[in-house]
């Protein structure tokens, strides 16, 4: 009977956490608040307040669970994307993606130890960590909007392609910190055998993922499960390869995504539907992770905030300000793409790479990530429309 009870009570969080999750999305309609803004923070202060949350949530635990939401993410991104939208912004979006990942990390690593007097290592591992930009919150942010010009591709696009670079570059970068005889090279060697494991398994499983979902199957409902098995699939073995998962099942969706295929609607909508309870589980677990009192001590909020605002008002200005120079935008869409660098759930997990790996600090790192990542959800998140009025973005919401 205890079991049942037991079972019984996470069978009741989790769903009136869905059904609050999915009343919030309603809400966000009148309040432009991220519905991971409010997971994120919902789940810290439930932990602190319930410690048995915690203890039921470890890191590795809900780092298990982000990977797969991640993902799960990815692959719904890429194939809202489309290889057609992407080779239209590619110039702006392989730059961003790549180069502006490194630029963002060595900058924030810079600032860190130079502000906040943290060593080099720890200052690194905090750059590569908040390097990236997030596709949950991106795809969450946009995705029920028409966007005029490009600015919605190059934000989108940009997020499903650092994720990984951020990803690999963060693992050789725990690496490094972990290993007796660590070198640069190190960092270098293992960050390009990943990316490029990824982006060959992700072309080829891409073009193969065609086929394969032409062939007919006995059951309607069984055409979106193939899909998402096959996206596990490619993740797998990129992974296995020693390469990027995450980057694999990127390109795979890209290049799926303006191929007509049967029940392709029926497909998406099923991607689009998996991918946002995705998002909700990210964020809720990720917050649970958190331990408010260790925020709060010592004055690690404040840093965290000028870690942020570091971020916010510095690097992605100064670094995607530079690569996108050469990109024909007008003024509105420039300044509208370096407001739109937003973090979430990736940057959390990166943290949490640290913290399994038990680099020096780790508690450290992660207090700060997550205070980072809370300022860029909540003010950046919900500023994105008001900030699409004033440059004169056309931004309207869509079914």
């Amino acid at each position: 009977m205890h079991e049942i009870i037991s079972f019984a009570t996470i069978v009741l969080v989790v769903a009136g956490g869905l059904t609050i999750a999915l009343t919030w999305s309603k809400l966000s309609e009148r309040v432009p608040v991220p519905a991971a803004a409010f997971f994120l923070i919902l789940g810290a202060i439930l932990s602190d307040i319930f410690p048995a949350l915690e203890r039921h949530a470890s890191i590795r635990t809900v780092e298990r669970v982000v990977v797969v939401a991640v993902v799960i993410i990815l692959f719904d991104g890429g194939m809202h994307i489309g290889w057609r939208r992407f080779r239209a912004a590619i110039v702006p979006i392989t730059t961003l993606g790549f180069l502006g990942t490194f630029g963002t990390a060595a900058v924030i690593a810079g600032g860190c130890h130079l502000l906040l007097d943290l060593g080099w290592m720890t200052s690194g591992l905090i750059g590569a960590a908040l390097a990236p930009t997030d596709p949950a919150v991106m795809f969450s942010v946009l995705g029920g909007h028409e966007v005029g010009g490009r600015t919605d591709t190059i934000l989108e696009g940009e997020s499903g392609a650092n994720d990984p670079v951020g990803i690999a570059l963060m693992l050789a970068m725990v690496q490094f910190a972990t290993a007796s005889n660590g070198s640069f090279l190190l960092v270098v060697r293992e960050f390009v055998i990943a990316t490029g494991v990824g982006l060959t398994i992700g072309i080829v499983a891409g073009r193969l993922l065609v086929p394969l979902m032409r062939i007919r199957l006995p059951s309607n409902g069984l055409y979106p499960l193939r899909t998402l098995a096959a996206c596990g699939v490619v993740y797998g073995l990129a992974s296995v390869a020693h390469g990027s998962g995450f980057l694999a099942v990127f390109v795979a969706g890209i290049l799926v995504g303006d191929e007509q295929v049967p029940f392709k609607k029926e497909i998406e909508s099923f991607h689009s539907s998996l991918a946002s309870l995705a998002e909700i589980a990210a964020f809720g677990g990720l917050g649970l992770t958190i331990d408010l009192t260790f925020v709060g001590h010592d004055w690690l909020w404040l840093k965290g905030l000028v870690i942020a605002l570091l971020l916010v008002l510095v690097a992605r200005p100064l670094v995607a300000g530079l690569l996108l120079l050469p990109v024909r935008l007008d003024r509105g869409e420039r300044i509208f793409l370096l407001w739109g660098g937003l973090k979430g759930a990736v940057p959390i997990l990166l943290a949490a790479f640290a913290v399994l790996a038990k680099v020096d600090d780790a508690r450290l790192i992660y207090s700060l990530v997550f205070v980072a990542v809370a300022f860029s959800v909540i003010v950046q998140g919900t500023t994105i429309p008001a900030a699409a009025r004033r440059l004169g973005i056309p931004m309207r919401p869509i079914e």
